[in-house]
């Protein structure tokens, strides 16, 4: 919760405008997953997304799939 927001991007996009991008595509809630889990490249600016264990420790992919799913709700 230290980089993005709910409603106003901060460090990173906030999580409305994660969920207006991402809602309708297909394999998105995987590859969001993904990400949250293991890290990867910058996909909004320049901040790469680092990995779980970078964040503070290890993400279980049933957390990470709760997670998303919350985020793509919003």
């Amino acid at each position: 919760m230290f980089c993005h927001m709910h409603d106003a991007p901060f460090l990173a996009p906030s999580f409305q405008q994660i969920a207006e991008r991402y809602r309708d595509m297909p394999n998105a809630s995987r590859m969001l997953e993904q990400k949250l889990r293991l890290g990867g490249k910058a996909h909004w600016g320049d901040m790469a997304m680092p990995a779980a264990v970078e964040r503070g420790g290890p993400l279980s992919a049933e957390d990470a799939h709760t997670l998303v799913q919350w985020v793509l709700s919003q």
